[in-house]
């Protein structure tokens, strides 16, 4: 029984690990249709609001679901479950409603705050996702919970292509009927409620299917009060969801910095928006470079976690530090393929090459936010909540304290080092606080060899692609042609060269490779070459 109930877990994992892989891909590609047909202005109306929306989707999506299915695994009887869900839902109700009334009430404000008085329109739209959200997370918490993951992954890609429908339709009208950037915005920004409906109608005809009511009055007296349970939610479940909403607090931070950072720098008010716009380009760079990070990550997190179960300390501190080098490895290779590959990334994804410079600094976010990550899934298996918080809030109080200086003397590229020295501030402090354990995950130089090889492989691409782009435009290329040829041959050649010199200065154990996939075959086809 306790080995079927294993593999239920382990496969209802792979499926939501999929489902949500799926989703954040949905949700970086997305954008590069969108800015093309909104162009930059529209790009910043639309980003401006999403932070938002993403901090109440994760809230929705993972970080109290995942809260919630700890509290039905706490629970015993199926009566039990269901007093406990319906005290959650009324307190998850009422926090919505307090939320959804000050987005409608203090929008104006909010939108001064950010320096754009227009921005309102949108804000009030986005706030009517969060009338459903409490249903969501509690349905999904509920399944979860039962290890069904199924209901969870559905819901999640039924939202994110509704969303992505509605967004991307909303663009190619506004673009044909010439519609102003803020009713655009408005009505693309609607999309997270109208994907909610959906999300919400696929969880009724699950709930109705296990014939569950999250509804009735408790049958039986609580075990938990009102105030405990308030407690827990906001301090493990508002943990848990803040560190996942991690990136996206810091694009919360530039919402109301940045803007008027570059007015304060000397730019008009319509150059900033631009601007703003070409900064924020570098946010579905980032996230695509996080789900090939994480998603390897996540994929080693389960067997450190059976780990520590079994209190096998000597394996739990061994897997961890070869999840941590791997993942800083795969990280540090997906940022400096995008530094080295940019001018032609950027032209391809958004049609032109303006404001590279600015994007490469920031996709270094890349490598501390996995580690980060990393860090954070370590210290919660050790429910060390409260270390995790104090970390985040490290991490956000150097951005909100430098984040706006820094864009008024420096310009965006200012908000883009922000971003970078708020994460790896982080990182130092939760590696402080694992340093008890000795990872030994730095040891035998990596970190020394990692920069010598990203650093050569930096330099040798930038040398191909200078020698390439001379006979692409000889050959009567258009820029954008020219453009997806050179990343295409750029992400070949740079993935063969990391990985060549990557085994030359051996900078993982031949075991640690062995666990990539299909490792065997491409490391003698690498090592024969």
């Amino acid at each position: 029984m306790k080995r079927k109930t294993m593999k239920t877990m382990m496969q209802g994992a792979i499926l939501l690990s999929v489902a949500s892989l799926i989703a954040k891909i949905l949700s970086a590609v997305y954008r590069v249709p969108f800015q093309n047909m909104v162009g930059n202005t529209g790009f910043y109306v639309y980003q401006q609001i999403y932070p938002i929306y993403g901090i109440g989707m994760t809230f929705a999506l993972s970080g109290l679901p995942m809260f919630i299915s700890k509290l039905v695994a706490e629970s015993g009887t199926q009566a039990e479950k269901l007093s406990l869900l319906s005290r959650v839902l009324v307190l998850m109700m009422g926090f919505s409603l307090i939320l959804f009334a000050g987005l409608q009430l203090f929008a104006l404000q909010i939108a001064v705050a950010m320096g754009d008085p227009k921005l309102a329109i949108i804000i009030r739209s986005v706030s009517w996702m969060f009338l459903l959200s409490p249903f969501l997370a509690v349905s999904r918490g509920y399944f979860q919970g039962e290890y069904d993951m199924q209901p969870s992954a559905t819901s999640q890609l039924v939202e994110q292509l509704v969303r992505v429908t509605v967004i991307l339709t909303v663009a190619y009208w506004a673009m044909r009927h010439q519609w102003d950037v803020y009713r655009m915005g408005a009505w693309a920004m609607s999309s997270a409620a109208i994907a909610a409906v959906f999300a919400s109608a696929v969880m009724v005809w699950y709930v109705r299917q296990a014939q569950v009511n999250f509804w009735q009055p408790a049958l039986q007296p609580a075990k938990i009060s009102y105030s405990d349970l308030a407690k827990r939610l906001l301090i493990e479940g508002g943990t848990i969801s803040l560190f996942a909403s991690m990136m996206v607090l810091l694009q919360l931070i530039d919402s109301f910095t940045v803007k008027r950072g570059l007015v304060g720098y000397g730019l008009t008010d319509l150059a900033a928006k631009s601007v703003k716009g070409i900064y924020d380009r570098g946010q579905p760079l980032v996230q695509l470079g996080l789900v090939v990070a994480t998603a390897f990550a996540s994929s080693l997190l389960p067997s450190l976690t059976e780990a520590l179960n079994q209190r096998k300390w000597r394996q739990f501190v061994r897997q961890a530090g070869s999840v941590i080098r791997m993942s800083l490895v795969i990280a540090s290779a997906a940022a400096a393929g995008l530094i080295a590959l940019m001018p032609e990334v950027n032209r391809l994804l958004f049609g032109d090459a303006t404001g590279s410079g600015t994007l490469s600094i920031y996709v270094l976010s890349i490598i501390f936010a996995t580690l980060i990550t990393i860090y954070n899934s370590i210290l919660q298996s050790l429910n060390r909540f409260t270390t995790t918080l104090v970390g985040l809030g490290i991490g956000l109080a150097v951005k909100v304290i430098f984040n706006q200086r820094s864009v008024v003397s420096m310009g965006a590229v200012g908000a883009s080092w922000t971003t970078v020295i708020a994460l790896a501030a982080m990182t130092i402090f939760l590696m402080q606080q694992l340093k008890e354990f000795d990872f030994a995950a730095f040891r035998n130089g990596l970190l020394r060899k990692l920069v010598g090889v990203c650093v050569v492989m930096i330099v040798g691409l930038r040398l191909l692609m200078d020698i390439l782009q001379g006979m692409m435009l000889q050959a009567g290329l258009s820029p954008r042609g020219s453009a997806f040829l050179l990343t295409i041959i750029g992400v070949a050649a740079g993935v063969w060269l990391f990985l060549k010199l990557a085994l030359k200065t051996h900078l993982l154990a031949l075991r640690e490779w062995l666990m990539l996939p299909l490792a065997s075959r491409w490391l003698r086809w690498l090592r024969v070459k």
